[in-house]
């Protein structure tokens, strides 16, 4: 567990709580509001009001979208014509790749090898061009530089970007509309776009809010870098998780900042938790998620993370991109 100290004063140079509203308002025509969910069930058993944000019901299947969306409408008319490229474990991928499409702009998706194939399935069947190259998302990542240079495309970083991470920080608009009085808010910890904008909206709203982020036990870069105090490398592993896979990058400009400053607690779960997060989902919520989706609530079914009495906290399920096998097999043990 990674304790970061409690934020005293919020502020932030280059991303701003006003690059968020300036994201609501670009996205809008293209992303609909998601729903805020009370979870009786575990509610009960935290001793908490638990609140589940469907972040799973995008067109994508994933949060990423927004971010996504937010970034590819910033591009230039020269840019459009030259078109996108990104890496992705999958999300993001999914994500530019439609987002590309709505706008008719070329996309090419670069992933390692370790990304389930259903993902390369959707990836190709959203009109993106794919290219699996290397053992990580380094590799992938190294892979868009060339493309970048060699073609002309414009890299959308999955995490590590201003417009990606306003883009991200509109899911916290949303939960503040519909539960202004929320305590804490618990989501997946990866490369750190996700937290890093919904931590900016939270902590500036008022700097009470808790912001925990969740990772799984093996390849967590984010946790291990916050540990190291500097970005680290950390091999990849197979995990239900894979959505949270990859590293933070050595020139990380904003995320790793972010995180630091933004959320409170950084924790890590096992697989058997993350399968009683997918289970719990299934049987109380009747809707199937990733294990990446799952990990907050895995973490509160197993007492990873502790919720005052009587708070009102929010997890944020992040996508639905699982092969429905690799879901049953997580499952059924707890079912």
């Amino acid at each position: 567990m990674v304790q970061i100290p409690s934020v005293q004063q919020v502020h932030n140079q280059t991303i701003t709580l006003q690059d968020v509203w300036k994201a609501k308002s670009t996205i809008s025509a293209i992303i609909h509001k998601t729903p805020l969910i009370y979870s009786k069930a575990l509610s009960e058993k935290a001793g908490a009001e638990i609140y589940l944000k469907y972040e799973h019901i995008h067109d994508s299947g994933a949060f990423k979208m927004r971010g996504a969306v937010n970034a590819i409408y910033q591009l230039t008319e020269e840019q459009k014509k030259h078109g996108v490229t990104t890496f992705s474990t999958g999300n993001h991928g999914f994500a530019v790749a439609l987002a590309a499409k709505k706008l008719g702009i070329r996309a090419v998706i670069c992933v390692s090898k370790h990304v389930p194939q259903a993902k390369f399935e959707k990836i190709k069947g959203l009109g993106a061009e794919l290219e699996i190259y290397g053992d990580g998302q380094d590799d992938a990542e190294q892979r868009c530089y060339e493309l970048q240079k060699e073609q002309g495309l414009t890299l959308i970083p999955p995490f590590d970007h201003p417009s990606v991470i306003s883009g991200q920080g509109t899911i916290a608009l949303e939960i503040l509309e519909d539960l202004p009085s929320v305590h804490s808010v618990i989501g997946g910890l990866s490369g750190g776009g996700l937290l890093s904008g919904v931590g900016l909206v939270m902590k500036n709203t008022n700097p009470s809010i808790q912001v925990f982020g969740v990772s799984m036990e093996k390849g967590a870069a984010m946790y291990e870098s916050l540990k190291a105090g500097k970005p680290v490398v950390v091999s990849e592993h197979e995990t239900l998780a894979d959505s949270l896979l990859g590293g933070i990058g050595d020139e990380n400009k904003y995320t790793f900042s972010m995180v630091n400053q933004y959320v409170d607690q950084s924790v890590l779960v096992n697989e058997e938790t993350i399968k009683k997060g997918m289970a719990y989902l299934y049987k109380e919520h009747k809707i199937v998620v990733e294990g990446a989706a799952a990990v907050g609530i895995g973490a509160i079914i197993d007492n990873i993370i502790s919720l005052k009495e009587n708070t009102k906290n929010v997890v944020i399920i992040s996508g639905n991109n699982v092969d429905l096998t690799s879901h049953l097999n997580a499952i059924k043990a707890y079912i």
